[in-house]
């Protein structure tokens, strides 16, 4: 196995495939998903061949139907599967190549349990939580280590420990490991050690008791990662290996990090973490081939420029909706040595004050996807202030539909062109519903979701941006560009320079007398990584330093 950027030696080969499984106590958000990321980071650069899985508690069949300010960032997989966020960090952080097992709720795991209750499956059986969920979350798990491709199986199970929701799953990890073998399985358990600034010190207490909720389950953690304000002295470490029962070497800080989340992988490196993981289950690997990594982290932390990009979107108070983006600019801004400074305007106030007081100075324009017509005025005006002053443009999928109407507008002189999502009476719908979704009904897993190609026209900015006439990008939309006004637009400068392969859709658009404005149907956040960043996000980043210059 072969990772670009880094050359690593084969490890001894194993004949049982490992399982760490990831849980958390104390309170949630204590970056379980990041934990997951970073150890499968040191593993796979160790030689070791990594999956990672995320099991939800909830109800939900996936987080596609949920609001952002709830749930954040829907995550979109290559086959379509629309996902948990951590999954973003999973990608980016490894060479993995994710699809739908990768991500498990419990309403899929109840929803094919009824439904082989209700063909009959059971025979006539009492279906319970035990063993008939659980063993289905098991399968969930299990059916990873069909693949001999994978030695590890990194499992992050969401919620925090004492959640009723996930007590199935923890019941059904208990079951897993007596039935793999404990050498072949283990626990890392993310908790919290507080710092009470009126008494001055750490409080373990909290991680004494989570530990001993998951005891009292059955379950013994191996690992103890342990989130802080503030460095774990000696003593502290001493006490929760004596109270938690774990060596002291499993004792593991995981301070704030002070300038990006990739330092994470280093930190933890740094504390042994994947050496003692390594020592467990086992493996006799070298040491993780970390160079390349660190010369990103150095960039990101100490960038020889810098370049202000504003952001104008619906959900900008909260921070995890846009994830996937903000990584994106990271690792495109890395890849020019230089620092982003992100410009957050939320699309409801520039509808109303207008576009110049926000976005006056900054060296490009970013348009993020979402749904509804809240603030899709104000991007609009943000489209125009981009198209008028010449300032780079990169549209997200509703950023490409947001610039199609404001051409349309402002351009061609359609008065009031809109989308049929926002304006189904509109004279003027140059953006409308794809005919396949018409009569859809039921909202979840039914939009256009997943990988699909594209050709891209030559001499074309996206031909130069991409280098090629072929790609693949994965999409999560229901509504698209309306090849009727084609024509009548190209006429005014207005280029589709990508299409489906029949033809039928646009994928990306641009604009013929601007110096740099490119918008996509797709969502190209999802395919960037740290020493990979994704060409669209790379070409914006250059295009906003010229400007800036």
């Amino acid at each position: 196995m072969k990772l670009p950027g880094f050359s690593i030696t084969s490890p001894l080969p194993s004949t049982q495939m490992k399982y760490i499984f990831v849980t958390g106590g104390v309170v949630s958000s204590l970056g379980k998903g990041l934990a997951a990321a970073s150890l499968g980071t040191l593993l796979e650069r160790r030689g070791l061949k990594v999956a990672l899985q995320k099991l939800d508690p909830y109800l939900n069949v996936d987080p596609g139907t949920m609001n952002p300010f709830q749930h954040g960032e829907v995550y979109v997989l290559a086959d379509g599967a629309e996902t948990d966020l951590d999954l973003g960090h999973y990608e980016r952080f490894t060479q993995c190549v994710l699809a739908r097992p990768n991500n498990v709720t419990s309403g899929q795991v109840y929803e094919t349990v009824l439904s082989k209750e209700r063909r009959g499956d059971y025979l006539g059986k009492t279906v319970q939580v035990i063993p008939h969920i659980t063993d289905e979350i098991k399968t969930c798990i299990r059916r990873f280590g069909l693949s001999s491709e994978v030695d590890v199986l990194i499992t992050e199970i969401g919620g925090t420990t004492g959640d009723i929701e996930g007590l199935p799953f923890l019941e059904a990890i208990r079951q897993f490991i007596l039935e793999v073998g404990g050498g072949n399985a283990m626990i890392m358990h993310v908790t919290l050690i507080p710092f009470i600034k009126a008494a001055g010190e750490l409080k373990t207490k909290p991680t004494q008791q989570s530990v001993a909720k998951l005891r009292e389950i059955g379950l013994q953690p191996q690992v103890l990662i342990c989130r802080s304000e503030m460095p774990i002295d000696e003593e502290a470490r001493q006490k929760l290996s004596l109270y938690c029962n774990i060596p002291r070497e499993a004792v593991i800080e995981a301070c704030d990090v002070e300038h990006t989340i990739y330092e994470f992988p280093l930190h933890l490196q740094s504390e042994g973490l994947d050496s003692f993981v390594c020592k467990v289950l086992g493996f006799q690997t070298p040491e993780p081939a970390m160079a390349d990594w660190r010369k990103f982290v150095q960039r990101v932390i100490n960038p020889k420029k810098r370049v202000r990009v504003a952001i104008v979107g619906k959900y900008i108070e909260l921070q995890d909706a846009y994830k996937s983006i903000y990584e994106s600019l990271t690792h495109a801004g890395a890849s020019h040595d230089c620092g982003i400074d992100l410009v957050l305007v939320d699309a409801e106030n520039m509808e109303r004050e207008g576009a110049e007081k926000y976005l006056q100075g900054v060296a490009g324009i970013l348009i993020p996807g979402g749904f509804g017509d809240r603030g899709v005025e104000g991007k609009i005006l943000a489209a125009k202030y981009s198209r008028e002053s010449r300032t780079p443009y990169l549209g997200l999928c509703l950023g490409m539909q947001i610039a199609t109407i404001e051409f349309a507008r402002n351009v061609c002189g359609f008065e009031n062109a809109n989308s049929t999502e926002f304006d189904p009476a509109t004279a003027y719908p140059v953006i409308a519903i794809l005919e396949a979704q018409l009569n859809v009904t039921h909202k979840g897993a039914s939009m256009r979701l997943g990988t699909c190609p594209s050709v891209i026209q030559k001499n074309t900015l996206a031909h130069q941006v991409y280098g090629r006439t072929e790609i693949q990008e994965r999409h999560r939309h229901r509504y698209e560009f309306n090849m009727r006004y084609r024509e009548e637009m190209e006429k005014r400068g207005f280029i589709v320079s990508a299409t489906s392969p029949e033809g039928t859709l646009a994928e990306l658009i641009e604009l013929q007398n601007h110096p740099w404005f490119l918008a996509c149907q797709f969502h190209p956040e999802f395919q960037s990584k740290p020493n990979a960043p994704h060409p669209l996000f790379r070409g914006f980043i250059s295009a906003c330093l010229a400007h800036q210059d």
